[in-house]
């Protein structure tokens, strides 16, 4: 296959390139664009961060996020407690009560 060969194509070939090249720069755009709009840090080439966040509305927002974090570890603690103060009820108080149940039975029919 000689250059001659793909001399009609050429055009193609140069369009097809410059759509992939401008829809990777589009991708990176969007990328970007969604990282900023959603709070994600900016990272450069390497990786390293570009811009820290190390404001005091970081550490704040990291602050209440622990303290929420505490409160529903203590809600679902407490959650479990009761849970299983219902488990003992219906289970222990479930046996219990029927043959109660039975007893009374019994004893409307002697009665009668």
């Amino acid at each position: 296959m000689e250059f001659a060969d793909i001399l009609p194509y050429l055009g193609w070939i140069i369009l097809a390139a410059f759509i992939l090249g401008a829809a990777g720069i589009l991708a990176s755009v969007h990328t970007t664009r969604m990282k900023i709009k959603n709070g994600y840090p900016l990272e450069g080439m390497w990786g390293q961060s570009l811009k820290p966040s190390t404001d005091g509305q970081a550490a704040e927002r990291i602050r209440l996020l622990t303290q929420e974090n505490a409160e529903l570890r203590a809600e679902i603690g407490s959650l479990k407690d009761r849970m299983s103060s219902v488990e003992k009820i219906v289970t222990d108080s479930g046996y219990h009560l029927t043959h109660e149940i039975d007893r009374l039975r019994q004893d409307k029919d002697k009665v009668q």
